[in-house]
Parts: C-alpha cells; sequence; structure tokens
C-alpha cells in the first residue's frame, strides 16, 4: 500500500508543476477582502509550514520520535480565521487548528512557534507549553490555553470565558482579557454531536436571547467525517443555521479569501453586537485521523485521491497565481525551502531532553501561589450586610446558616468571587444556604444558570480564566456525574498541561450524602464521591458541622485564591439544619460564628492541601487537619461527614459500656491528613472507621491501606464499617444499606469486649 504521507508531499509539488489546481467557489481578490499580496503569502506560509509539520511528525513517529500525529492537513485555512481576531482574543482550539496556533503566533514578537511545536511532537521537556506531558496547541503570550485530544469538552469553559468579559465591564472587574475581547472556541463536525458542545453552544445561546452579552465565535471545522464516521451531508448547517440566539455563518475553509472574508464577519459581530457566531468552515481531512489511523480501511482509494486534488494548499496556490503574486517556482520553493527547514529544526528538537522522573513529570499538578492582601471589611459594612440577621449573629446556628453567612463575608471581603448555580439567587437554594446573597450582591454575582451541569462548571472555568474566583454549585452529588469530565479532563488538568502558566482556581459547592429520611431516593442521597478521589490535584473538603464549615470554606477560598487550586467542597445535605446531637433540645450541634477577624482560615488544613505534592501530607501532631473529639485510648473512630454525627452518638453508648474511644473527623478528604490519621490510630488499641460510602471504592480502602503500610497498629485491630453497595432506595428503605448509631455501637462492643473478655480469661 501506497505511503500516503508521502504522496501528499510530492503531490503537491507535481499539480503545480503541471498546473492540476482546483477550481475556486468563489471569485475574490484579496483586495476585496482586505488582504494585501504579502500578507496572503504570510498566510499561505502559514499553510505550508502547518502541513510540513504534519508530514515530518510522521516521520518522527517511524523514528520513535514523535508521540503524537493527530495533524491539521486539510484543515490550514483556519490560518485566516486566526488572522481575523486579535492575537490577545482567547482562543480555544481543536487539534487540527495547528496553522491557526503559527498564524497567531507571528502576530506576537519573540515567537519561535515550529520549534515549540517540534519539541511537543517529541514530549521535550523544553516544551513551553505543556513541559513534555502531552502534545498540545497552547501559549500564554497567544491566549491559547491548552487543550489535548478534547471531543468537545473545551466548550463549556469557553462560553464561560465569553461570559466573563461583559461580567467583567458590569462589575468594573479588571480581569485578564480586554473588556472587547472576543472568544474563539473551533470544533469539528463530529464533535458538535457530543453533548457537551450541544450543551455549550445551548447555553450561550440561551443567554444571547436574553441580551446578556456572549461574545463568541463557535468555528465548526466540517471535513465530513469523525475518525471513520461520515457526518450526514447537511447535518451541521440543519442544526445550527435556525438556532435561536445564535447567528450562522459559512465559509469554504479551501478558500483562504472567503475563509478571511467570512471570519471578519463573525469577528465584527461577535464584538460589536457582543453575540454568539456559529462560523460553520467547509473543509477536507487529508490523511487518516492520525499516524496511526489506515484510511484505506474505511474509504476507497478514489476518495482519498479525490481529497488530495482537493487540497486547500492547491487552492492557495491557485489564489497566488490567478493575482499573480508569486509564480509556480516561487510557491514550490517556498514549499521545498519550509520543508528542509523544518526537517533541520527537527534535528535539533530530537536530541532534547524528556522529562527524566516521576516528580518533573508532577511537579505542575499543583499550581504556583500568588500573592493576595489579607480584606477584612469594616465593622460598619458587615453590620449593614447582617441587618436581617443582627438578632440572630450571636446566637449559635445550623450548618445550612452558618455556612450562608460564610459566603457573606466572604464575598463582601472578595469581589472577584462570584457564585453561580441553579436556583441559587431568589430562591436562595433547594436548602436556603444561599438566600439573601442575591439581595446584598446583585445578579451579577450571584446567578441563576440553565440546569446544565456542564454549562455550570465549565462556566466556573471560564470564569476562573478572566480572574475572577467562582463559587459553582451542583445541586445535589448526583447530578456531578453529568458533568464531572468538566472536573476531571479539564479545571483539574489544566495547570498541568501549561506548567502552571494557566489555572482555574475554583470552589465547587455539591450538596450530597444520604441520611434524608429516604426523601428523593438515590438521586438525592448519592453517598459516592468516589468520582473526584483519583483526580490528581483536586482538593476535597467535607465539613460535619457549622463550627468546622466556616473554616474549611474560608480555607478553600483562601486555597483557590492563592494558591489557584481546584476545591470540592461536600456538604453532607442531612446536617444542613440538624441541631441536636442526643436528644431533641440540646443543641449540640449548632455552633457560634466566628467573624473573619477572629478566624480567617483553618491553618492546619491550609497547610496540608499546600502539601499536597509531598509524601507524607502531615502537619505537626498538636496543628492537625484532622480534628479530634476525646482523648480514650481503647478505641480510635476515624469517619466524616454525617459519619462523625452518628459516631458522636454512639460514642456516648460506649461509655456507658467502659469503652473509652476519641472520634476522629477527617474533614478534609483529599489530600488525606496522613500522619494526623496515624498518631490517633496508634494512640489506641482499636481502630474503627466509619464510612458513610459504599464499601466498595469508599474512602475506607485507602485508610485501611494507610493503617496496613505505616501505622504499628495489629492488622486484626482495625475494622470498617461501610454503607452497602447499593443505590439508595426512597424512604425508610434507604436506612437498611447505611451505618447506623446502633451499628457502629455494636461493632465497636464486639471489637473492645470481646478482646477484653479474651484478654481477662488468657490472664486468669
Amino acid at each position: 500500500m501506497s505511503d500516503r504521507n508521502q504522496c501528499l508531499k510530492e503531490n503537491f509539488i507535481h499539480f503545480v508543476k503541471q498546473l492540476n489546481l482546483p477550481s475556486l467557489s468563489c471569485q475574490l481578490t484579496p483586495k476585496e477582502v482586505g488582504l494585501t499580496p504579502s500578507a496572503l503569502v504570510d498566510l499561505f506560509e502559514t499553510q505550508v509550514t502547518s502541513r510540513h509539520l504534519d508530514l515530518h511528525s510522521r516521520v518522527m513517529q517511524k523514528q520513535g520520535q514523535s508521540f503524537y500525529t493527530i495533524g491539521s492537513s486539510g484543515h490550514e485555512g483556519n490560518s485566516a480565521i486566526a488572522k481575523a481576531f486579535r492575537a490577545n482574543d482567547m482562543a480555544f482550539l481543536h487539534y487540527r487548528s495547528g496553522a491557526f496556533t503559527l498564524q497567531r503566533s507571528k502576530q506576537v514578537d519573540g515567537q519561535t512557534a515550529i520549534y515549540d511545536m517540534l519539541l511537543s511532537f517529541a514530549a521535550a521537556k523544553d516544551d513551553p507549553i505543556s513541559g513534555g506531558r502531552h502534545k498540545v496547541l497552547g501559549s500564554k503570550a497567544l491566549s491559547i490555553p491548552p487543550q489535548t485530544s478534547t471531543i468537545a469538552s473545551h466548550l463549556p469553559k469557553a462560553m464561560g470565558a465569553a461570559f466573563s468579559i461583559g461580567l467583567a465591564k458590569r462589575l468594573g472587574h479588571q480581569g485578564e482579557m480586554p473588556n472587547d475581547s472576543v472568544i474563539i472556541c473551533s470544533f469539528g463536525d463530529a464533535s458538535s454531536n457530543h453533548s457537551t458542545a450541544q450543551g455549550a453552544i445551548n447555553s450561550a445561546a440561551w443567554a444571547a436571547f436574553q441580551s446578556i452579552p456572549m461574545p463568541i465565535v463557535f468555528v465548526c471545522e466540517d471535513n465530513g467525517i469523525g475518525i471513520s464516521t461520515s457526518t450526514p451531508h447537511g447535518w451541521i448547517e440543519a442544526n445550527y443555521k435556525n438556532k435561536a440566539g445564535l447567528t450562522y455563518l459559512t465559509c469554504d475553509g479551501l478558500n483562504l479569501l472567503d475563509t478571511y472574508r467570512v471570519s471578519q464577519q463573525a469577528a465584527n459581530l461577535a464584538r460589536e453586537k457582543q453575540q454568539p457566531v456559529f462560523l460553520h468552515v467547509k473543509l477536507i481531512r487529508l490523511l487518516g485521523h492520525a499516524g496511526s489511523d489506515a484510511e484505506f480501511v474505511y474509504r476507497k482509494q478514489a476518495t482519498i485521491e479525490a481529497n488530495e486534488q482537493n487540497d486547500p494548499l492547491l487552492h492557495s496556490a491557485k489564489i497566488l497565481l490567478d493575482n499573480h503574486i508569486l509564480t509556480v517556482d516561487e510557491i514550490i520553493d517556498l514549499y521545498e525551502n519550509m520543508a528542509e527547514r523544518i526537517e533541520k529544526i527537527a534535528e535539533e528538537v530530537v536530541k532534547k531532553p524528556r522529562l527524566q522522573n516521576a516528580n518533573e513529570v508532577m511537579e505542575s499538578i499543583v499550581p504556583p501561589s500568588i500573592e493576595s492582601l489579607p480584606n477584612l471589611v469594616s465593622e460598619t459594612k458587615r453590620q449593614a450586610l447582617f441587618q436581617h440577621e443582627k438578632h440572630n449573629l450571636t446566637k449559635p446556628q445550623h450548618l445550612a446558616k452558618l455556612i450562608n453567612w460564610t459566603l457573606l463575608d466572604l464575598m463582601a471581603q472578595h469581589e472577584n468571587v462570584v457564585l453561580l448555580g441553579e436556583d441559587i439567587a431568589k430562591k436562595g437554594g433547594v436548602y436556603n444556604v444561599t438566600t439573601k446573597l442575591v439581595e446584598r450582591f446583585g445578579k451579577n454575582r450571584v446567578m441563576n444558570t440553565l440546569l446544565d451541569e456542564q454549562s455550570i462548571l465549565g462556566g466556573a472555568i471560564g470564569l476562573a480564566h478572566n480572574g475572577f474566583v467562582p463559587i459553582p454549585e451542583i445541586q445535589f452529588l448526583a447530578y456531578v456525574h453529568n458533568a464531572e469530565d468538566q472536573i476531571r479532563g479539564e479545571a483539574a488538568t489544566l495547570s498541568f498541561f501549561s506548567k502552571g502558566q494557566y489555572t482555574n482556581p475554583m470552589v465547587i459547592r455539591i450538596a450530597g450524602l444520604a441520611y434524608q429520611r429516604g426523601f428523593g431516593g438515590h438521586f438525592h442521597n448519592d453517598n459516592s464521591f468516589a468520582v473526584f478521589r483519583d483526580i490528581p490535584g483536586l482538593i476535597i473538603a467535607c465539613p460535619s458541622n457549622g463550627a468546622d464549615a466556616v473554616k474549611l470554606l474560608r480555607t478553600s477560598v483562601k486555597l483557590a485564591k492563592e494558591q489557584q487550586r481546584v476545591v470540592v467542597f461536600l456538604e453532607p445535605i442531612a446536617l444542613y439544619m440538624t441541631k441536636d446531637l442526643h436528644q431533641e433540645g440540646d443543641g449540640l450541634w449548632t455552633f457560634e460564628y466566628p467573624a473573619p477577624a477572629q478566624q480567617s482560615v483553618d491553618a492546619a488544613t491550609h497547610d496540608l492541601a499546600t502539601n499536597i505534592s509531598k509524601e507524607n501530607n502531615a502537619s505537626e501532631e498538636n496543628d492537625l487537619a484532622v480534628a479530634v473529639h476525646g482523648d480514650g485510648t481503647d478505641l480510635c473512630i476515624l469517619t466524616y461527614g454525617n459519619g462523625y454525627y452518628l459516631s458522636r452518638q454512639a460514642e456516648k453508648e460506649l461509655v456507658k459500656k467502659g469503652i473509652e474511644c476519641r472520634v476522629v473527623d477527617l474533614r478534609w478528604l483529599a489530600p488525606l491528613d496522613e500522619r494526623g490519621i496515624i498518631a490517633q490510630a496508634q494512640a489506641c488499641k482499636k481502630v474503627l472507621i466509619v464510612d458513610e460510602c459504599r464499601k466498595t471504592g469508599s474512602i475506607s480502602e485507602a485508610i485501611l491501606a494507610l493503617l496496613c503500610e505505616k501505622s504499628t497498629n495489629d492488622a486484626h485491630a482495625v475494622q470498617r464499617l461501610c454503607a452497602q453497595d447499593s443505590f439508595i432506595p426512597l424512604g425508610s428503605a434507604a436506612y437498611h444499606v447505611l451505618p447506623s448509631k446502633e451499628d457502629i455501637v455494636k461493632i465497636a462492643s464486639e471489637m473492645c469486649l470481646t478482646s477484653t473478655k479474651a484478654h481477662a480469661k488468657a490472664k486468669a
């Protein structure tokens, strides 16, 4: 079978020499679209550069020197799209946007785009965007956040970034983007079918339909095929041409003049009208999906050859020749010289070192810290802020109320903190946790979103790109699974793939866990957060009571603002309104609210999180991230959330049985305070892990492994009590599959009293 890579390379020269060039779709001149002859040559040079980078990457792959061969061949017309926009218009790019990146690099001084791309192909440590972690199109200087092999997962954050531009203007916020910026977001025709793309485009149109500024151009690069699956002819146009809130434009992506003309129109519409535009770019894909993709298996040879004769570089050559800008020889010389140049640069690039060890690989998982001055609000302003609560402010309160007050103070302290989520404004959220916030800070800082978790989280990422610290709310833990890739594949990876140059700090509030008296069944009582636990760099906090919620939420915002971290703040719904611990009216689960000047953050958990990359994530023994109740040595109960509440109830029963125990609230579920856990466990004869999540995949597995690996406790002295491997049913049946106070007392008694009797018997 012929080497299509080499054929494509040689065919260009052959067709140009023979003047066997395709017919142009429209008879435009460079002058008519605002391009000088030299500008057109410049665009053509970009196209040629992108092509030869693609071709040489596949040569390098065969030599074991390149590790990523999804190229841009056939899509080189997006160089004209780049030229139609400003260099500081943030661009979230499709992986076939190599020519766009190269053209934009010409708009910014000091760029070495060819060298940089080859470094990326070779996974060289000197790659300026990812440091050898992935072949990505990205650059801080070029306002291109890095993207990997995304299937439209970048569209929600592009939508959020577009929304942030108008929001920054309304709030007087000096963000990362100029107030007249436009967002560019490119993707393929196959990707447009993904729910993530559908949701993001719908969200942008939904906002625009309500006259909310949304300056974004969605660039659909339609080559008619997704790997091997054809896109039905007319499908993209039929879907988007008449969509409410969206302006549809189309161009011939093979023709530089038409592409530039329509791209300018799209840029002007988005910038001047502040409206979303759908730019449908019709082009072709040359070569297979990637180097390993044998295109001849699913495409007829005649189709492959017909595409190669329709090469966008041949279209550009015809435009140059028809307009007497370059001769045949000049076109071929430019083409051959660029190939030679890239080969020579590649010879040097392949000598560059790659990442040498795990520490080098992981050093950008945690973003760099930035300075942030404390900003305490005056007492006069706080009195006005809490006017509606002035009679309650000195009284102990439950968890939901204390979270609400903490958000009030945080939003007053930090003007770039914004909230977004379903029903969080006037309604105050399902459980009134955000009540009165919109009255105090307005609809531009407390925003009701449409019912789409992908858009909520993607929107938050986009806001963070523009200097905001978003606090998105996911209404119930079970709902996050609709959008988990926005955390796993986008938010948490950005620092890693950009060497910490790009970050998206945020605090994601999620109401979850079980014990709601069976209300709503599984979808409102999801008792597993396993989806978060294996995401590198992600921080998870889970308060069991109002006092800790204040500390941890303030800490979480500080971590987002100063450490640029992504934090999941998991709130136990069943404990929101809980006031009593042992009996009705005892008020033991209500707590006083400390003003920010009294207690801004939880120092131990803050230190723990900033040391996440260290092997032993520990604070000193007297400065623990875990919270400890009691000092008994018979039994250590390790738990969190509802489990801590139940364990505190059980502790009272155990004392009556002569079992002295300490109850340890983990509070910080990622990273775990390993030394704090081990220190408390080793101080006791027995250890019981109480985990309200399902036995399989629960955090109890990690704690048990930790104790086995690093504790001196007898392995037989450690047990765990977990929820059953079941979804949560409706009504009272829910309690059949969840740990209870009675279960804790029973197992703890068996552990401690059985061993005591055995010891007494042996002694006798």
